[in-house]
């Protein structure tokens, strides 16, 4: 099982420290960002969606444990966002710390995100995900994810 629980303000700091530049190196390796804007713009992009932390309305940040007094295993970030005339979850981001990795951790907080997203009246989960990271994809298609808008390109020169 794992749980989702509530951030604390030092894990939030230390997640934030984590995910902007990380965040950064994956919009360069996609080819949307230059590597010499990408930490300035995922920290202006980061800032913006979270505002007041914690406290920013309508965002939901997750701490994963196996257990209540458990390590810290990752983080699952959501915000309530609309979708034609659904109320549904926007998954930002979930990063399972790499020691905890490839043992069903991302699975089971996506398990226990539905039932979140359930009792909350949502009507359903959205996402976004590189085009370059193919064990995310995998993820998500196995937990029957559906593409809904996919952005291509060719370089021609």
């Amino acid at each position: 099982m794992t749980l989702l629980a509530p951030l604390t303000p030092a894990e939030f700091g230390d997640y934030k420290a984590t995910s902007i530049p990380m965040y950064a190196r994956e919009k360069v390796s996609a080819g949307e960002w230059a590597e010499a804007d990408a930490l300035r713009l995922a920290r202006d992009g980061f800032d913006s969606l979270l505002p007041n932390g914690l406290g920013t309305p309508e965002n939901h940040l997750f701490g994963l444990r196996e257990t209540a007094d458990g390590p810290l295993l990752g983080v699952l970030w959501f915000a309530i966002r609309q979708r034609a005339s659904d109320r549904i979850a926007y998954v930002y981001e979930i990063v399972i710390d790499p020691q905890f990795q490839r043992r069903g951790h991302a699975s089971r907080a996506f398990s226990a995100l539905e039932d979140k997203v359930r009792d909350m009246g949502l009507s359903g989960i959205a996402l976004h995900v590189f085009g370059h990271n193919t064990g995310a994809r995998a993820l998500y298609e196995s937990l029957g994810y559906q593409a809904t808008n996919i952005t291509m390109f060719k370089p021609v020169g």
